[in-house]
């Protein structure tokens, strides 16, 4: 919220590029008018490692946080080995997706990973999801908030931003003491490619969203800086007209 203040922007752009190159340029191009970078790093054909951290320095320098969605899955230690191998989230990642599945260890892990190298960092846990079709039943996201509201791990959850009323149910159950972002939210609503939906940005702050996490609507635009301007403005005057 504090990077959020800065840029006056609630918008986490989902950073859907293959190409390192492709990268870089979403952070030259709309680097101020978001607050945060959501990666896949696993789908970055030229990835290295080198250029990877010169990647990190440039969202650094450009006030992002980056946020690996990496949906963790499995037990704490395995999760915890995740966080290291050839890609060492734990060194660069500030934020991390994870489902809650194998129950709460995996926090645990994902914790003792940024520990592992003196990092500090937080836990999204996939509480909804705006996907046709998907699993996560009422009663699942009642025991993924439950759980994860005791874990000082966790800063928050994965909300279905295409339904507005799924995201003031959550909020409910939630509270004021953990964050809410929101997938599945552009200023064109209605279903997308394979399955996923979209709501109004408005919508989704209005009803408790902390944070839009906004992928084609931003990206695929044929001006990406207006694009995002717009993005900006709507979910910070939103918030602001929630808070009144």
């Amino acid at each position: 919220m504090e990077v959020a203040a800065r840029k006056k922007s609630l918008v986490c752009l989902a950073a859907d590029r293959n190409t390192m190159s492709g990268l870089f340029e979403l952070i030259e191009l709309v680097g101020p008018y978001v607050a945060a970078l959501k990666t896949h790093v696993d789908l970055v054909e030229d990835w290295n490692k080198e250029i990877w951290e010169e990647f990190c320095d440039a969202a650094n320098n450009a006030d992002l946080l980056i946020f690996e969605d990496r949906k963790f899955a499995d037990i704490g230690k395995i999760s915890r080995n995740q966080m290291a191998g050839i890609y060492d989230i734990r060194s660069w990642a500030d934020l991390v997706t994870s489902h809650l599945i194998s129950g709460p260890d995996v926090v645990d892990g994902l914790q003792t990973g940024w520990s592992d190298v003196n990092r500090d960092g937080g836990v999204l846990l996939l509480a909804q999801m705006s996907s046709r079709g998907n699993l996560l039943t009422p009663e699942y996201t009642e025991r993924v908030v439950s759980e994860g509201r005791k874990h000082a791990g966790v800063f928050g959850f994965i909300g279905n931003g295409s339904r507005p009323s799924e995201i003031t149910d959550l909020r409910k159950m939630v509270g004021d003491e953990k964050m809410i972002w929101t997938p599945g939210v552009n200023l064109q609503t209605g279903d997308g490619e394979m399955g996923q939906r979209y709501g109004d940005p408005r919508s989704a702050i209005i009803s408790g969203s902390d944070c839009i996490i906004v992928g084609s609507g931003i990206h695929q635009s044929e001006n990406p800086i207006e694009a995002a301007k717009k993005y900006a403005s709507a979910s910070w005057n939103a918030l602001l007209e929630r808070e009144l």
